[in-house]
């Protein structure tokens, strides 16, 4: 759906900052699922369109819970080449031009990325 907001909005599908949406909120939205969840909440997904950005930011309820950025000290390592996970957020600074966490409130966090239009 996130895809398709933007091609509404005249960004290929095939653009480099459409395909930057499909890997940082499939992995944005796997982590909410898997490390963010409070029984009985869900979490949001917002893509905002300016007119050289894309921000992709999904809240989830588990501001307890937070990722390492490359702002604050980096990443996790590489996990074994036969481990299952460990690699979405390395995708995910692979790809968008920066992300990051912040605190909402006393029941959310929010993960977010930002992404150029521009080459």
């Amino acid at each position: 759906m996130a895809v398709q907001h933007l091609a509404d909005h005249g960004i290929p599908h095939t653009s480099r900052g459409s395909r930057a949406v499909v890997v940082v909120l499939a992995e944005f939205a796997a982590n909410a699922i898997s490390h963010g969840r409070t029984s009985g909440r869900n979490f949001e997904v917002r893509v905002d369109l300016a007119p050289d950005t894309i921000r992709i930011e999904v809240t989830d309820t588990r501001p307890d819970r937070f990722p390492r950025t490359p702002a604050d000290g980096g990443l996790p390592e590489l996990p074994s080449p036969y481990a299952t996970s460990g690699r979405g957020l390395l995708l995910v600074s692979a790809t968008a031009d920066r992300w990051d966490w912040s605190v909402r409130d006393n029941c959310t966090k929010t993960v977010w990325a930002e992404q150029s239009l521009h080459p």
